[in-house]
């Protein structure tokens, strides 16, 4: 059961309903200015299985958490947790530059706590909360900017592994968690039938012509058939690079309980992809564990290349 439990949070991780950070744009990606939902795909010589393939394919979108390590930027993360009637019980706030030129420095330039954040013994009062510290508010030395494979043996790697696999080649299958793992493989035999595909156009940040490919679940389909109820892709029209991604997930049962979306947003800097923001929020509740409620904003900035390599 503990082993269970450990992976349903750092697969899913938690998140609550945000009061100060509101609800994600129903078109995903903030900055993005819809042009028309009425786009003839196959005039731009496309189809669905393009889109499949360049994401179930994609390295990119990984590699722009890895770019970080070439670059100092700031960082601000505001992280909010709530109680069960959803009202704010915590507050973090960081500003973080990370510093790589020479040896890597994490230098806080101002760091805010309030409210249920800490245990006695000095841990965060949710699990949620120390996982995200270590892939984000960290991220220099997270999983999400190391090698290509999680290292092995060390406590949970397996399942920091299984979060990657969902966020960054979303659509595979993620083994080994139970009620969930073939449910994430949305573009198999077996769970295409549920899902529709729609295409648009659009701008993002002001100036970068994209395509917008959004997998939503049929109408007819039952919320108990699929864990995955969106998943939409930002791609560059130019180089179909992947440049943002959204992930909504839910599913209850008489075990889990959760309900989360997940937001992700890069961009171009001397050429390269680096991430400019994340937001994430929801919840999970799980036997025999405290229900948690958490919502963040993470915006990186400022980037500077300091390293070739």
């Amino acid at each position: 059961m503990k082993k269970f439990l450990t992976a349903i949070m750092l697969l899913i991780g938690t998140t609550g309903f945000a009061q100060q950070i509101n609800r994600f744009n129903p078109d995903t990606i903030r900055s993005i200015t819809i042009d028309t939902n009425l786009v003839n795909i196959k005039a731009h010589k496309l189809n669905a299985q393009d889109f499949i393939d360049a994401m179930l394919n994609d390295t990119g979108f990984y590699q722009a958490f890895r770019n970080m390590k070439r670059y100092s930027f700031n960082a601000e993360n505001r992280i909010y947790t709530y109680d069960k009637k959803n009202k704010v019980s915590g507050k973090i706030y960081r500003k973080i530059h990370h510093n790589n030129k020479g040896a890597y420095k994490m230098e806080f330039v101002a760091k805010r706590d309030s409210g249920d954040v800490y245990k006695k013994n000095g841990k965060y009062e949710l699990y949620t909360v120390e996982m995200f510290d270590y892939i984000f508010m960290n991220a220099y030395n997270s999983d999400f900017t190391s090698g290509d494979s999680p290292a092995i043996g060390g406590k949970n790697e397996g399942y920091k592994a299984k979060l990657k696999t969902l966020v960054f080649t979303t659509g595979r299958k993620v083994p080994g968690i139970p009620f969930i793992s073939g449910k994430t493989e949305i573009f198999s035999p077996e769970l295409r039938q549920f899902y529709t595909y729609q295409f648009a156009r659009g701008t993002y940040l002001d100036s970068i012509p994209v395509y917008r490919f959004k997998v939503i679940p049929k109408p007819s389909i039952s919320d108990d058939d699929v864990i995955i109820k969106e998943v939409t892709t930002i791609f560059d029209t130019r180089t179909f690079q992947i440049l943002g991604r959204y992930i909504d997930m839910k599913f209850k049962n008489f075990l889990i309980d959760f309900n989360v979306q997940m937001n992700i947003e890069c961009s171009n800097f001397d050429g390269e992809l680096l991430p400019i923001k994340i937001t994430y929020q929801g919840n999970w509740d799980i036997p025999f564990h405290k229900e948690e409620r958490a919502s963040f904003l993470i915006v990186h900035k400022d980037y500077k290349k300091e390293k070739n390599q």
